[in-house]
C-alpha cells in the first residue's frame, strides 16, 4: 500500500528540511520505544516516522519519491537511522533529552568497515559477437589489496582490547528518564575490531593500492544494447575487513553496416534487378554468420519483406533464435542502350496490364463520381 510520507510527519509536500527536521523531533519524543513502553504501537510509529524522515531529508529520494510515490522506491528508500540523515545529525534530535550524549539505540546496527565501492566499465562488442557470445579482457586501474600486507595494513594484527573485537562499544548513560544503554563505533579500532602494531610502509596501512589489473567477462550471445553484467567482488576494496565492492560492465552494440537490429530479429535490405523480381530467382544474400540461399518468387513487389526463419540472432534469455527479414529494393537502370529500349517499348506494348499511374487517376474519377 503507497504511503504518504508528508502526512507521516504532519507537514506539507512543500516544507523545507528545517520543517522537516523539527516535526520529526517533535514525533520522535513522543513515539520513541524507550519512553513508551506500556504503548505497544510506539515502535511501529518510531519506524514510520524516521522511514519518512530519511526520504525527505535526501534531495534524491525526495524526488524519486515525488514523481513515482513510495511503491517506486524499489526498497531503496529507507536505510536505516544509525547514521543520521542528511542535512542534520541523529545526535542532535534528542540533545534535550539526553544533555548530547545519545548516540543510538540499545542493541542497535553496528556501523563497522565500510564495503568498497562499486565501479563501471563501458565496452562496445560487434553484432556479430552478439550472435555468438564472447568472451572479453578488461584492462583497468583500479584500487586493490595491497600485495606486502595482504590488504591488513600492516604487521602484528590483533584483536582490539577496548572492544574485544566487536568493532563496536556500549555506552551507558543515566538521564532523568532512566538508565540508557548506546552502541557507538569502537574509537580505538575505528569498527574494525582489530588493530595493527606495525603500519605497512607501502600502503600507509590503508590495506590497498593503485594496480592495473586485466579482469575476463564472458558476455552472452543475444546480450541487448545497455546490459549491465555484474563482476562480484571486483570493485574496489572496503576499509579493512570490509568485503570489495563489484564491477558492473554495460555492453554496448556497435553499429552495423548492413544489418539494422530489432531484438532478437535483424533487418537487411538487399537490392535486386526488375527482371530478377519480375521472373523470379534464387540469390546468395550474406546472414548474421554467413550466407544462405533466398528464393525471390516472380512477381516480387518492390518493398516486400521475406523472411528467413531462425536466422536472427540467439534469445538472451530463451532458447531459440530471431529471424532475418530481407527487404526488396529494385534498383531501375540510369542508362539503356538502344536495343533495351526497344525491348523495353515491345515489353510495354505487348503487356495488357494497364499503368499503375493511370488506375490512381481512375480512383480518383470514381470517388467524385
Amino acid at each position: 500500500m503507497p504511503k504518504d510520507y508528508y502526512k507521516t510527519l504532519g507537514i506539507e509536500k512543500g516544507a523545507s528540511k528545517e520543517e522537516i527536521k523539527k516535526a520529526y523531533k517533535k514525533l520522535a519524543k513522543q513515539y520513541h520505544p524507550d519512553l513508551n513502553k506500556d504503548n505497544p504501537q510506539a515502535e511501529a510509529k518510531f519506524k514510520e516516522i524516521n522511514e519518512a524522515a530519511s526520504i525527505l531529508t535526501d534531495d534524491n529520494k525526495r524526488s524519486q519519491y515525488d514523481q513515482f510515490g513510495s511503491e517506486g522506491m524499489n526498497g531503496r528508500g529507507f536505510e536505516g537511522f544509525s547514521g543520521g540523515f542528511d542535512g542534520f545529525d541523529f545526535n542532535d534530535i534528542f540533545d534535550n533529552i539526553f544533555s548530547g550524549g545519545f548516540e543510538g539505540f540499545g542493541g542497535g546496527r553496528r556501523r563497522g568497515p565500510r564495503r568498497g565501492s562499486d565501479l563501471r566499465y563501458d565496452i562496445e562488442i560487434t553484432l556479430e559477437e552478439v550472435a555468438t557470445g564472447v568472451e572479453k579482457s578488461l584492462k583497468l586501474q583500479k584500487e586493490d589489496l595491497c600485495d606486502e600486507c595482504n590488504g591488513e595494513g600492516g604487521k602484528g594484527v590483533t584483536t582490539c582490547s577496548h572492544c574485544h573485537g566487536q568493532g563496536t562499544i556500549k555506552i551507558s548513560k543515566r538521564t532523568p528518564f532512566g538508565m540508557f544503554q548506546t552502541q557507538t563505533t569502537c574509537p580505538s579500532c575505528h569498527g574494525r575490531g582489530k588493530t595493527v602494531k606495525d603500519k605497512c610502509s607501502s600502503c600507509n596501512g590503508s590495506g590497498h593500492k593503485l594496480k592495473t589489473k586485466t579482469i575476463k567477462v564472458t558476455i552472452p550471445e543475444g546480450i541487448e544494447n545497455g546490459t549491465k553484467l555484474r563482476v562480484s567482488g571486483e570493485g574496489e576494496p572496503g576499509e579493512i575487513g570490509a568485503p570489495k565492492g563489484d564491477l558492473y560492465v554495460v555492453v554496448f552494440i556497435k553499429e552495423h553496416p548492413i544489418f539494422e537490429r530489432d531484438g532478437s530479429d535483424i533487418y537487411i535490405d538487399v537490392p535486386l534487378t526488375f527482371t530478377e523480381v519480375a521472373l523470379g530467382t534464387t540469390i546468395e544474400i550474406p546472414i548474421i554468420n554467413g550466407k544462405a540461399d533466398l528464393k525471390i518468387p516472380a512477381g516480387t513487389q518492390p518493398g516486400t519483406l521475406l523472411r528467413l526463419k531462425g536466422k536472427g540472432l540467439p534469445h538472451m534469455r530463451a532458447y531459440g533464435q530471431g529471424d532475418q527479414y530481407v527487404k526488396v529494393n529494385v534498383e531501375v537502370p540510369k542508362t539503356l542502350t538502344k536495343k533495351q529500349k526497344e525491348l523495353l517499348e515491345q515489353f510495354d506494348k505487348d503487356s495488357k496490364q494497364k499503368s499503375p499511374h493511370k488506375k490512381l487517376f481512375e480512383k480518383i474519377k470514381d470517388a467524385f463520381s
